[in-house]
Parts: C-alpha cells; structure tokens; sequence
C-alpha cells in the first residue's frame, strides 16, 4: 500500500483538515459532500485500511469509495499518474511512517536553501526545460530548482515522503501570499517523473491560489488551472488544485485548460456556469490544451487575452453556448 499512501500524502494539500489519527487511519472533511456546513472544524470523512486496501467513508453523507476513485474525485490528473505507476511499476515495500500535519517554518525561509532559476546557467536542466516553456524571464527569480525534492520537503514537513528512493530534482513554484509569504509550494517534474505536480500546502488554513503577491485586487482577473500558464497573462491567479467555486464571482473570468472531451473538465465547467461565473468557451479553432501550450505554438499575449475575451460567457448565454459547444465536441 506504499503508492495509496504516498499518493494520499500528495493531495493532502487538497484536503481540509487533513491528519493521520491512527495507523492505516486519515480524517479530513469530506470532498464529496463539504461536511458540516455550520460548524468548519469537523472532519467526518476517513480513509482506512480493510485487508490489503484502503477505502474511504463519510460518516456525514454516507458516501463509500475505493481509494482510486476517491482520488479521481480529489484530483482526476493525480488519480491517472496513481493508476499509471501502480500497473506499471513494481511496488516498493517501504513502510510509510507517520504524517507529520504541515507547520509555517519560523525563521528563513526554506527556498533560502535553493537556487533561483534566474541565477542558473542556460545549459542548466531546469533553466532549459523553463526557456523550452518560453516562461517570460522576468519571473525566473520566482521559480526555484531542488537538486533533491523529496529530501528538501522532508526539512520542511518531516516524514512527508518517508522514503528518499527514486528522489530526483524538480522545479519548485512557490505560491506567495500578498505579504510575499510562501503558504504552499508545487514541484513541478521536467523529466519523466510521475506525478508530474506535486503541490503541497503549509498552511490548511488558506486556499490554494497562486499569483496572489501579483494581483491587483481592484482590477478584473483571469483565473487558469496551472501556475505556468498564470504567467504568460495580465492579472492572472492560478488555483493549484483548489476548487474554482470558492473564487468571489465578480470581476473574475475562468479560463478552463481547452479539455473538451475530457468528462471531469466538462462537469466542472458547467458547475461553474451554473453558479453564475464568467468562464471562457475555447473556438474550435484553438486546438492547444492550455495557455503555455498556445504560447509555444506562437500566439503572442495579446494574441491569447483577445481570444479570452472574446470567447467569455455568462449566465443565460454561457448555458446555452456550453450546450452547443459540448455537442460539438462530443
């Protein structure tokens, strides 16, 4: 059960109130359901161990689920990366140890330890993997490299990959509150590394949003799914595995990844349709997934904001647009 439990330790960040109360026992609120909606402090959904599995239930809504489906819920991306290394790879038997619950560091700041992206060399890996990605050199100073991740989140939150094996260097991003304080980090792989994003949270507490040192509250705002695509635009957060409908709704515009036959993308954005946000309806003519995706293939900012705004709906023509839009693309 090492992969169900490392990959359980990775969307923690996703989780309220998210802690190990037992061996082979987690608690957090429940993601299906919200949990109680009066009283924020419970925490009523578990994941257990029953034989060689691990399961989950909520003791508030009642909902069962395998562990797989319980992530795909979470985190359809992180569910596919699961299923990819748990059938195609030999498990490791590594006993996991105990979750230690994310703490703020006192003292520096734990990226003091790291280089800065704008400080490598252009034949560094991860400074050519980030020109590969045309990510504007003005933010280079932003983004981070750790030779070892497993090892450097380990100082930060002890126990949180209890086995160093199959450590590797990635990119870190970290997600910077309006005091320039890190809340959260995500470590993004630019091998052949699964999960792809690993994106862990310091602070419970505060919502996963990146961009929120960047953003200039009295202007509109984009909203993307994926922190490198926050900067290619003008005013734009990203939400890092957060929930979009948390977002106030005005003066805000979602820009979904261009994933229209993906069915968990499609829920989503008739969710937030349905609540009344602005969300961006791709053309058919855009065949890129994301923002970054556009970038590389030569569209200009100005390019993609024009587009954006061209293709923003709400309400009444959001629903209807969405309809049409989704048989198109069935």
């Amino acid at each position: 059960m090492y992969i169900e439990q490392k990959y359980l330790n990775i969307v923690s960040s996703q989780l309220l109130r998210f802690k190990k109360t037992n061996d082979f026992v987690w608690n957090f609120r429940c993601p299906y359901c919200g949990d109680s909606q009066k009283n924020s402090s419970k925490a009523r959904g578990f994941v257990f161990r029953k034989e060689s599995n691990l399961i989950y239930k909520c003791h508030n809504c009642g909902v069962g689920a395998s562990f797989k489906n319980l992530l795909n819920h979470i985190d359809p991306k992180i569910c596919n990366d699961y299923i990819f290394e748990k059938y195609k790879k030999n498990e490791p038997e590594v006993d996991i140890g105990k979750f230690t619950q994310p703490k703020f560091m006192k003292g520096p700041s734990p990226l003091k330890s790291l280089k800065k992206v704008s400080s490598l060399k252009h034949d560094h890996p991860v400074k050519r993997f980030v020109e590969s990605r045309q990510i504007p050199s003005k933010v280079h100073y932003e983004l981070f490299y750790a030779p070892k991740f497993y090892e450097w989140v380990n100082k930060i939150i002890p126990n949180k990959f209890p086995s160093l094996k199959g450590d590797h260097p990635r990119l870190v991003i970290p997600f910077l509150d309006e005091n320039n304080k890190m809340f959260a980090f995500q470590g993004r792989a630019f091998g052949n590394e699964i999960p792809k994003y690993i994106t862990i949270t310091l602070d419970p507490d505060k919502n996963k949003i990146y961009g929120l040192n960047r953003l200039d509250t009295k202007k509109p705002k984009l909203v993307v799914e994926g922190p490198i695509d926050s900067l290619f635009l003008d005013n734009c957060i990203a939400v890092g595995g957060a929930d979009f409908t948390r977002l106030e709704k005005e003066n805000t515009t979602i820009v979904f990844d261009n994933e229209r036959r993906n069915y968990e993308v499609l829920k989503q954005i008739e969710k937030t349709i349905n609540l009344g946000y602005n969300v961006v309806l791709w053309p058919d003519d855009i065949k890129e997934k994301d923002i970054n995706d556009m970038v590389i293939s030569g569209k200009t900012k100005d390019e993609i904001q024009t587009i954006i705004k061209n293709n923003t709906y709400q309400g009444n023509m959001a629903k209807i647009r969405f309809t049409t839009w989704r048989k198109r693309n069935a």
